[in-house]
């Protein structure tokens, strides 16, 4: 079997990456880049110099010559012959030269203006994302509708939907992995409290939405899944339209690249075969970092105060061990730090004392050529290993199990009759609600007060969800002059009238006539 050199596996057209003159090529580089954008496919030397001078850089013209050269030997350039503007014989038979991007070099360059890209892109938790899916979902639906679909509609509503999510999910993830080291961030302590805040505010922000969007996105997903093969068979028609031959096999292909992509946005929203949904994933490991953010916060806020530090301390012991003067001074400081020294002090009797000094056995000596040492075990000296007493009890605890379940089952009762019960009202003003026991006013204030936080005197009319995402509030204008009355078991709730509406959120009858 023969086996490649590593020197082999080297593609040339990344050579000039780390060459010598690696600043000078990615220059060269970036010039037939963005004459290519201008639609500019030949430069001559001339050229490229004097684009070089434009952009500021300090470099002659035999440098750039050379270079070009350089960069046709490693494929990433091919030259054709110059025979524009020729005058006299001379100047045919004079190499003249006209340098153009090969597809490898042109991939070779992009790919590094994309990873450089990737390395400075900042992570973030997008929720306007979350909207622009919910809108391209809802507008797939309108036209999943129509009896004959709009290939071009159909085509730019999937292309700008898979846009959307591929820049959520990239920027999630930046963001998640550098979390931990926002967490970990404890250098300056002011600085990094004003940043846990904002932080914290920027999760809780997002996990919210996050909650609220994921429902419904992923209501609307299995609502489209009939329609879905036909949707994507006429993005897949669309996308190959203008190539100049199209076969089977090309149609095959990239009908299987966007049921690829669907298939992803799918699984990203929607759990499949009891595996938790990737937005609930994100979800968790936000939530997880709230927590550990507030940690670290307490950890700033207790070495402030607190006189002794373990982590100050092990530092200046660090420091300590950096600074000795030889290995007999750190081992000094070793055994004063933390009281471990040799264990050859330890004598059993009269007669093990004896056998250590006759054979002259030193606290630096090797366990593997020093005698063994012989302490008697306790069995030895007790007659007995167990200790004296009766064994532990253990403690049982169904019954207090029993308790917390039982007391489980009726909190999750009465939550669902309270739902039932906002649920059975319709829509009418606050005043007509009627009165409420404590455990549906309590459910009631959470919807009330989710809404009211939404509206302003631009906009009162407002809808929000409650916090696990399956009641949906519809809140009206405040009606001029009215005020409601609502009688609970606590006490009376007086507020401004409006009209207001309370539905099941994941009800398909609500979601079409909203629609």
């Amino acid at each position: 079997m023969l086996m490649a050199r590593a020197d082999d596996a080297r593609l040339p057209v990344f050579a000039y990456v780390d060459a010598e003159k690696a600043a000078l090529y990615r220059a060269i580089m970036r010039v037939f880049i963005h004459a290519k954008e201008r639609f500019s496919l030949h430069l001559r030397p001339e050229d490229v110099h004097r684009e070089l001078r434009d952009a500021g850089a300090a470099v002659e013209h035999s440098d750039v010559d050379v270079a070009l050269k350089q960069l046709r030997t490693w494929e990433n350039l091919r030259a054709d012959p110059d025979t524009a503007d020729v005058e006299t014989l001379e100047e045919f038979y004079r190499e003249r030269l006209l340098y153009q991007l090969t597809s490898r070099g042109e991939a070779a360059e992009r790919a590094l203006l994309l990873f450089e890209q990737l390395v400075n892109v900042p992570g973030e938790l997008q929720t306007s994302a979350l909207t622009d899916i919910r809108e391209h979902l809802a507008e797939l639906e309108l036209l999943a509708r129509e009896s004959t679909l709009d290939a071009g509609k159909v085509h730019r509503s999937l292309q700008a939907l898979y846009s959307r999510f591929e820049e959520l999910t990239s920027k999630a993830q930046i963001f998640i992995g550098g979390l931990q080291r926002s967490v970990d961030l404890q250098t300056e302590e002011v600085v990094f409290l004003a940043y846990k805040e904002r932080l914290i505010d920027y999760l809780e922000r997002f996990v919210g939405d996050l909650t609220a969007a994921s429902i419904e996105i992923a209501a609307t997903l299995r609502h489209l899944e009939p329609a879905a093969p036909a949707l994507l068979g006429v993005a897949a028609e669309r996308s190959v339209a203008d190539r100049l031959e199209v076969d089977e096999r090309a149609l095959i292909e990239t009908r299987e690249l966007w049921n690829g992509r669907w298939r992803g946005v799918c699984r990203w929203f929607v759990s499949d075969d009891g595996e938790p949904s990737q937005a609930h994933v994100l979800r968790t490991r936000a939530l997880a970092a709230i927590p550990a953010l507030l940690a670290a916060a307490q950890a700033i806020h207790d070495r402030r105060i607190r006189r002794a530090d373990r982590h100050q301390d092990f530092l200046t012991l660090a420091r300590w061990f950096a600074e000795a003067d030889d290995d007999a001074g750190a081992h000094r400081l070793w055994r004063a730090a933390f009281g471990l020294a040799p264990c050859r002090h330890l004598w059993i009797n009269e007669e093990s004392l004896a056998d250590w000094q006759s054979d002259d056995v030193t606290a630096r000596s090797s366990w593997l050529e020093a005698p063994p040492l012989r302490i008697a075990p306790r069995l030895r000296l007790s007659g007995r290993y167990d200790r004296p007493g009766a064994p532990r009890a253990v403690v049982d605890r169904s019954k207090e199990k029993a308790q917390l379940a039982e007391y489980a089952a009726a909190e999750h009762r009465q939550l669902e009759a309270a739902r039932l019960w906002l649920l059975g009202r319709g829509r009418r003003r606050l005043s007509d609600v009627g009165e409420m026991d404590r455990h549906v006013f309590e459910l009631f204030l959470d919807l009330l007060g989710a809404a009211l936080t939404l509206a302003t005197p631009k906009e009162p009319i407002v809808e929000a969800s409650s916090t696990d995402g399956s009641l949906l509030i519809r809140l009206g204008a405040p009606i001029d002059g009215a005020e409601a009355a609502i009688m609970t078991d606590d006490g009376v709730l007086c507020c401004a009238d409006r009209e207001i509406e309370i539905v099941d959120a994941l009800a398909p009858e609500h979601r079409e006539a909203a629609e």
